[in-house]
């Protein structure tokens, strides 16, 4: 089972792939960073640059197609701009890449994206229909999609994102996997002996525990037993309703990058070989490695790849 594997990041959804017996064959990201922690992970066949600059002949064959396509455009957290955004017309870059797949006669027999929990109700629910429209009815692919919370797959973290599965055969059956039983919780994933920069001062302790001001109040929260979502800005530390922190040794203090990694499935001989900024950057917009692991395991039992 040959992969390709857009938008990787710091190879989240492919190392649960790879966990599960696929083979990635190719991968790409823009951010070199998030590339350099990715070579020195899985290995060299990862390509830095543009998507919208590479060219498609030279993306080999592959018989499953991966990618957790920029997600700002459709979430909340951003201005929800959709396909007004250019980030939000990369999917009809995957469109692309898919159609000259199928010009070159080796169509990819699985395509699976990641997006927001919120890519379904976007606009109304257009957004989400037209790419179900254009993979259904242009693509010609049988499409299965889903909610997933990564707090329902092994990991202590609260994370809804929307799963898109595709076949190109449509006899295929596919069942998204089931949650499992959570056997951990935040306080399991922390490390000890934790370097004094973690920890915040009592003048900035203040600002985190905060209720807010104004028209934007909620109410701050820490030492919670399931981690609230990682985010890619978590360097800048929000509010404590918005990021997660802990007390140790009688003080509170932010998660560390390691930390982080392990809230979404990466194990510990996982290097981060980047700056912390960079490493929250690639650990909250990483798709959870356990979650991606399942979803791969269910392809395979429902292609009869076992």
């Amino acid at each position: 089972m040959n992969v390709v594997s857009l938008f990787s990041g710091c190879g989240g959804l492919d190392l649960g792939f790879k966990k599960a017996g696929y083979n990635i064959i190719w991968a790409n990201d823009f951010d070199k960073y998030a590339v350099e922690t990715y070579k020195r992970n899985l290995g060299e066949h990862i390509v830095l640059g543009d998507i919208n600059e590479i060219d498609l002949n030279s993306i080999p064959n592959h018989n499953v197609l991966i990618g957790g396509f920029p997600c700002q455009p459709f979430s909340m957290m951003g201005e929800e701009k959709g396909f007004d955004d250019p980030r939000g017309t990369l999917f009809f870059r995957i469109v692309e890449i898919i159609l000259n797949q199928i010009e070159r006669g080796s169509k990819p027999e699985v395509v699976v994206l990641e997006n927001v929990r919120t890519l379904k109700t976007h606009n109304n629910g257009r957004t989400f229909a037209t790419i179900k429209h254009i993979l259904e009815d242009k693509l010609n692919y049988k499409v299965y999609y889903n909610v997933l919370n990564s707090a329902d797959f092994g990991v202590p973290q609260t994370r809804n994102r929307t799963y898109i599965v595709c076949f190109s055969d449509k006899n295929i059956n596919f069942e998204f996997p089931k949650p499992i039983p959570l056997q951990s919780t935040l306080q399991d994933k922390l490390e000890h002996n934790v370097d004094e920069k973690y920890f915040l001062s009592e003048k900035i302790l203040k600002t985190i525990l905060s209720s807010g001001t104004k028209n934007y109040k909620a109410k701050s929260e820490i030492d919670l037993p399931i981690a609230r979502p990682l985010t890619a800005t978590m360097a800048k530390m929000h509010r404590a309703c918005q990021d997660n922190y802990v007390t140790q040794n009688g003080r509170v203090r932010r998660l560390t990058p390691r930390e982080c990694a392990r809230l979404q499935g990466f194990p510990d001989d996982f290097e981060i070989p980047v700056s912390d900024t960079q490493a929250y950057k690639q650990f909250g917009n990483a798709v959870t490695v356990d979650v991606a692991y399942r979803i791969a395991l269910n392809i395979k039992k429902a292609m009869n790849w076992e």
